[in-house]
């Protein structure tokens, strides 16, 4: 009689519990938050406090169930900590509206329209998770992914949809409605590069040349890594964007490089991103204002106001910050959008913003760990490029905004105001569920006889 499996005994814990617990901690954040920004600017509680923490506590609770429903061996941490990044996001935001409010005495409602578009994003995460069932369908749509792609990227860029903002043509216009094509294209991206690769994976793994100890790829093999290196420059050149021109390319090259285990392709990534940003600094005028703005802010003009306004910021925030409520974050240009951590980092201090950016942190690291675990490559290449698209985006914003690379204009995800970004980024986190739902189902128990078996052994009688 053999002896008994050690994995009989163990039993897979859904940890809805868990999260549950964390969703209350997350809405304790956001909701006091929101109250100390009531406290701190006009010395009282918000008088809609009742309103704004009765929904969004039924927005979390209401993805807290779908998860408990339609992913139940979902991972517990990602839902608690995206709320409560979208949560500090929205108290910011009121808190600047409130500021307007008394310089100008005109009532900005930043705020109400971030919580609607979170309504949204939240609908959306309920409707991946409800209908997509099984993130592998998601491969039969490589090539059609990779179409819509370039469909959204191209559509900023005509005469009748596009518009310019803030010198970057990356908006459309739909009546009433400005909206980011490219959020919703990065989305796309990941499933197409995914696809692609797990097709391709074996001939792009061959191995060229050897220099240095490391095997570069074949010449034949460089068409996929040229191509793309083409469209992020076409995006940097037509759209004047240069955040989403790195941040496509950088996903692309990580994805490139998990998927065929070659540290050739990082070198060889790293050199087209070098000579492309070299000629970007010499051809475009928008690129040499912001390398220029970056290495000499002061004294501070057009292109380096923001930067220079945002380390004023963050300086008179100190360690522990001056207090939600306490700062003049209106000093900061875009302080609600692209410089919010700015803003954070005046009234929460470096100890908020680096608690900011370990939240950001877990949602990689979970996002990561995802695509471990996952049990098949289409799988395991989505989550990680879902989970490298915040590491980029985070990197790249917080990094120009502290001066440590050029401004490059993305927003933080669940935190600045725009509902292109909010919405797309809830449906990132959905689909991360439903990769992590599957990775940690238990397997079917294969030593019971199925109904399946009992025909074929009858058959076979």
């Amino acid at each position: 009689m053999s002896a008994p499996s050690p994995l009989m005994g163990f039993v897979h814990r859904r940890r809805r519990g868990a999260e549950l617990f964390l969703l209350v901690l997350s809405l304790m954040v956001g909701v006091g938050a929101y109250a100390a920004v009531g406290l701190g600017v006009e010395g009282t509680i918000p008088a809609n406090m009742v309103a704004y923490a009765g929904w969004l506590t039924a927005l979390c609770i209401a993805c807290h169930i779908v998860v408990r429903i339609f992913a139940p061996y979902a991972d517990p941490v990602l839902l608690p900590v995206v709320a409560a990044l979208n949560g500090l996001g929205l108290a910011m935001i009121h808190r600047i509206d409130l500021a307007n409010l008394a310089q100008n005495e005109e009532a900005n409602t930043f705020a109400r329209d971030q919580l609607i578009w979170m309504t949204l994003g939240v609908v959306l995460f309920g409707a991946v998770l409800i209908l997509l069932r099984d993130h592998r369908r998601l491969q039969a749509f490589t090539y059609t992914s990779g179409f819509a792609a370039l469909v959204l990227l191209v559509m900023p860029l005509l005469p009748v949809l596009g518009t310019t903002i803030n010198g970057a043509r990356i908006w459309i216009n739909i009546g009433p409605l400005s909206f980011q094509p490219g959020e919703v294209a990065k989305v796309c991206l990941v499933i197409f590069f995914a696809g692609y690769l797990v097709l391709h994976r074996d001939a792009l793994a061959l191995a060229g040349r050897r220099f240095a100890g490391i095997d570069f790829p074949r010449g034949r093999d460089l068409g996929p890594i040229l191509a793309m290196w083409l469209v992020s420059l076409g995006v940097l050149v037509f759209q004047k964007d240069l955040g989403s021109s790195l941040l496509f390319f950088g996903l692309f090259l990580v994805m490139l490089y998990v998927a065929t285990e070659r540290p050739g392709w990082l070198v060889v990534g790293g050199t087209l991103f070098a000579i492309g940003s070299y000629v970007g600094f010499l051809a475009f005028s928008h690129v040499q204002s912001r390398v220029d703005s970056w290495i000499n802010p002061f004294p501070s003009d057009a292109g380096s106001y923001q930067i220079v306004q945002g380390m004023y910021g963050m300086a008179w925030g100190g360690l522990v910050g001056r207090g939600l409520g306490q700062g003049d974050p209106t000093l900061i240009p875009f302080s609600y959008s692209d410089f919010i951590i700015a803003a954070m980092g005046e009234e929460l201090g470096l100890t908020g913003v680096m608690a900011i950016i370990v939240l950001y942190g877990l949602i990689v690291e979970r996002g990561l760990r995802t695509a471990l675990v996952c049990r098949d490559a289409f799988g395991k290449l989505v989550a990680t490029g879902l989970a490298v698209t915040f590491a980029l985006q985070v990197f790249v914003v917080i990094g120009g905004v502290t001066k440590l690379i050029p401004l490059t204009g993305l927003t933080t995800p669940f935190m600045s105001y725009g509902g292109s970004s909010l919405v797309a980024n809830w449906a990132i986190i959905a689909l991360l569920l439903r990769i992590s739902d599957q990775a940690r189902r238990p397997l079917p128990d294969l030593s019971r006889p199925t109904d399946d078996d009992a025909t074929q052994v009858v058959m076979t009688r």
